[in-house]
């Protein structure tokens, strides 16, 4: 059985971004064993000099690397994902490298009419970026419009259509962790780059 870490989005407590994962890990419990992950309480990323990295953001990268994967779910703000989603993704990309070769489902629920269409985009440009590395599965958005009325009393969600296309996309997530677990033929060369990074020497 597959373990993955489910990232929520956002530091608020009541979001529905959390309620989606929250159902994911009721509704596929016999399929995979899914954490929730939250990244309330980081500090603002400041590139300490000293390369102290947080408590938090080092217990986050640990679980983050003896996961099979990450699902990460996003609200959108401003056409972007949110800047605590970023500011936790900065830290995690700041002398540790748990994203390398990672597999990464991109989830996303709001309360408009349009879902998280341009924050899972730009979220996928971040997770692409030479600091992260992350194996992004293609052709996977799922998008819960309307978020606030998606779900009833039990967490499960109300709209039939959009419960089965995502069971469908979650199957095809545990397909794609399999086959990134054959794409590791340049994993060593590509976590050493990563590692070395530093864009003041470029």
């Amino acid at each position: 059985m597959h373990k993955f870490i489910a990232m929520v989005g956002t530091n608020s407590d009541e979001s529905t971004n959390r309620k989606l994962l929250q159902y994911m890990q009721s509704h596929y419990a016999d399929q995979a064993e899914i954490e929730l992950m939250g990244i309330k309480g980081l500090p603002i990323f400041n590139k300490p000099e000293n390369h102290e990295i947080p408590a938090q953001a080092q217990a986050m990268a640990d679980k983050i690397e003896q996961a099979d994967g990450v699902i990460i779910s996003t609200p959108e703000y401003d056409h972007s994902a949110p800047a605590a989603l970023l500011n936790a993704l900065e830290w995690l990309s700041f002398h540790i490298q748990p994203f390398v070769d990672k597999p990464v489902m991109i989830i996303g629920a709001s309360y408009g009419a349009l879902g998280t269409s341009r924050a899972q985009a730009h979220l996928r440009q971040v997770l692409d970026s030479p600091e992260l590395r992350a194996r992004i599965m293609p052709s996977s958005e799922f998008m819960l419009g309307h978020s606030l009325q998606a779900f009833d009393d039990q967490g499960n969600l109300t709209d039939q259509q959009k419960a089965t296309k995502l069971d469908g996309l979650f199957k095809d997530f545990q397909v794609f962790v399999e086959i990134t677990k054959k794409l590791k033929n340049a994993n060593a060369t590509t976590y050493e780059e990563v590692r070395e990074m530093d864009w003041e020497k470029l």
